[in-house]
């Protein structure tokens, strides 16, 4: 993580979660965080930028704002989603809007910073499971993930020789660091919930030169819980009526 010193990160939805615990990683390691969210950022960042990922105008004036302050981005994590649900709720608009956050704006932040990436470079993209499995009612957001986890290895053919580009698909990743015991943790292989610094730790190795063969992938980060398969009444499971 040393290796971090004196490189730029750019973080989207770096307010909570997963993009704070990697803002706050990255700055304890040395590197100077560009940060964007919709939410006031708690942590003091080198440059925090209050807008929304899902609008064009807002995403070309925080590259503005990058390019303008640091001149370089040696790693880009684009990280940023919302969910507006499924087939119950979610319309036209809304549908539209989380493809927007989840999908339109990682391509475009990465085309518009790409003028300003060193060879070797680093792009990651926040994927997750559900681009591969459901529950009901998530279209959008599932149909978000899918299409980031698709971006991932088309943007690695293009930008080959440019930069690297990888995707994180996480689990079951809770934020709020509580303790979860029985069915909840015996359903991973892993033997427990995972937590934002597996997610900080795989995003470390893979924008890190031990990696330097990796590009195009997507790396799951679940314990294994996609892995195992749960029939009623396996690891204290039951299907309920």
């Amino acid at each position: 993580m040393s290796a971090c010193t004196g490189k730029t990160v750019v973080i989207t939805g770096a307010a909570q979660g997963i993009g704070l615990a990697l803002a706050t990683a990255f700055l304890e390691n040395g590197a100077r965080v560009a940060a964007m969210d919709v939410q006031a950022i708690p942590l003091e960042v080198d440059l925090a930028f209050l807008g929304d990922v899902g609008k064009q105008a807002d995403l070309e004036a925080f590259a503005r704002a990058c390019t303008e302050r640091f001149g370089q981005v040696d790693v880009l994590i684009n990280n940023a989603m919302i969910s507006r649900g499924g087939l119950d709720a979610c319309g036209y608009a809304d549908f539209l809007h989380v493809q927007q956050v989840g999908v339109v704006a990682p391509y475009y932040l990465t085309r518009l910073l790409l003028p300003i990436m060193p060879g070797g470079a680093s792009v990651i993209n926040l994927s997750s499971t559900r681009a591969y499995q459901s529950q009901r009612q998530t279209e959008s957001y599932t149909a978000a993930k899918g299409g980031i986890t698709a971006l991932t290895h088309a943007l690695a053919i293009s930008l080959s020789g440019k930069a690297r580009v990888n995707a994180i698909a996480p689990g079951w990743i809770d934020t709020t660091y509580s303790t979860f015991t029985g069915p909840d943790a015996s359903q991973h292989p892993a033997g427990r919930v995972g937590t934002p610094e597996d997610i900080v730790n795989a995003v470390f190795f893979l924008c890190s030169e031990k990696a330097a063969f990796i590009t195009g992938q997507t790396l799951v980060v679940d314990g294994g819980m996609s892995k195992q398969m749960i029939y009623h009444g396996d690891e204290g499971w039951s299907l309920g009526t």
